[in-house]
């Protein structure tokens, strides 16, 4: 791997100190560039060709997600530690869907040791290897296996169902039937619970408990979903013609 700058991406004074106190001891001699949000940090990366990371996943301006996103696209043997408090199912898929085939990278809570943070430094900077905290493996694990997991499909059909799409809408910009939606629609509300606890077929709208649901279950957040949103808009926006003709 290489011995060149490492960048740290964080809005925290505070936990800024802290990570470079920990890179420092860990890493000595490696050059060290500071950035307090994405949009610095990625203006940064591109001009001095960083090509290893560690980035808070929320922060002002431009998230951890959205300047790893962009980075990777363009170089993807990019090396980047997601730093955060966060463990929830939407982070986790969030950053699972765009690591690079064969990338090095890490996702490190922010409760974890010192020594847990120098050991995932040492082995994603140097020795090229994944490194994530147990506590974040356990969701990946759980969404990948258990029964009730929605499937990668279904995730985006829930998450095009919390944007307000409708059912042909989402059969079109998945490129799926009609009824290949509508079947998946009644297995994301099965997985999420949206029936259970109905006294009757009118206690609820299927489609909003669903989304209620996954966002108290942490299946969706804000951030995803405004990432969502713009990709959203994108799409309309190069697809606009083609819909309209039809």
């Amino acid at each position: 791997m290489t011995n060149g700058e490492i960048l740290l991406v964080e809005d925290d004074a505070v936990h800024r100190a802290f990570l470079r106190e920990v890179i420092h001891a860990t890493l000595p001699g490696r050059p060290l560039l500071e950035a307090q949000d994405g949009e610095e940090g990625e203006r940064l990366a591109r001009s001095h060709k960083v090509r290893s990371l560690v980035v808070d996943l929320q922060m002002p301006h431009r998230t951890g997600v959205d300047m790893a996103r962009a980075l990777w696209r363009d170089q993807p043997d990019t090396s980047i530690i997601f730093w955060s408090n966060y463990a929830d199912e939407a982070y986790v898929r969030g950053v699972s869907r765009i690591v690079p085939a064969g990338a090095a990278y890490g996702y490190i809570l922010k409760s974890a040791s010192e020594e847990r943070l120098g050991l995932a430094l040492r082995g994603v900077f140097v020795e090229g290897q994944c490194v994530i905290d147990r506590e974040i493996r356990t969701v990946q694990q759980k969404a990948a296996n258990r029964s009730e997991a929605l499937s990668e499909v279904e995730y985006e059909i829930l998450v095009d169902l919390a944007l307000g799409l409708t059912d042909r809408m989402i059969a079109d910009r998945r490129s799926v039937s009609l009824r290949s939606v509508q079947n998946r629609l009644q297995q994301i509300y099965e997985k999420v619970g949206a029936y259970e606890g109905s006294a009757g077929a009118d206690t609820f709208n299927l489609r909003t408990r669903a989304v209620s649901l996954a966002l108290m279950r942490r299946l969706l957040n804000r951030t995803g979903l405004e990432q969502a949103e713009i990709e959203l808009q994108e799409w309309l926006r190069r697809t606009s013609g083609v819909r309209t003709s039809n």
